[in-house]
C-alpha cells in the first residue's frame, strides 16, 4: 500500500512540475515559427469585407437579387426563375 501511495505522490509531483507550452516558441509577441524553424512576424489585420450580391438570393427586407434590381417575388417557370 506504501508503494502505491509513493507512486502516486511521485506523479503527482511530476505533472506538477511540467509547464505549459510558450506559445510564442521564443520568438517574442507577434511572432511564430515558421516551417524552418526560423521566426516570422504574424500577419497584418484580418480584415473581411462584404461579398458582393449574389443572384437569386433573398435579402430580407429587399426581395430576391437578379443582378439588376430588386423583386418582392419569384415562380418557376420553364426550368428557371420568373420575378415579378
Amino acid at each position: 500500500m506504501k508503494k502505491i501511495l509513493l507512486a502516486a505522490l511521485g506523479t503527482c509531483v511530476a505533472f506538477g512540475a511540467v509547464t505549459a507550452a510558450d506559445a510564442a516558441q521564443g520568438c517574442g509577441p507577434g511572432g511564430h515559427r515558421g516551417p524552418y524553424g526560423h521566426c516570422r512576424p504574424n500577419g497584418g489585420p484580418v480584415v473581411v469585407a462584404p461579398g458582393g450580391l449574389i443572384v437569386g438570393n433573398y435579402y430580407h427586407g429587399r426581395g430576391y437579387w437578379d443582378g439588376n434590381r430588386y423583386w418582392h417575388h419569384r415562380d418557376r417557370w420553364h426550368g428557371g426563375w420568373r420575378y415579378r
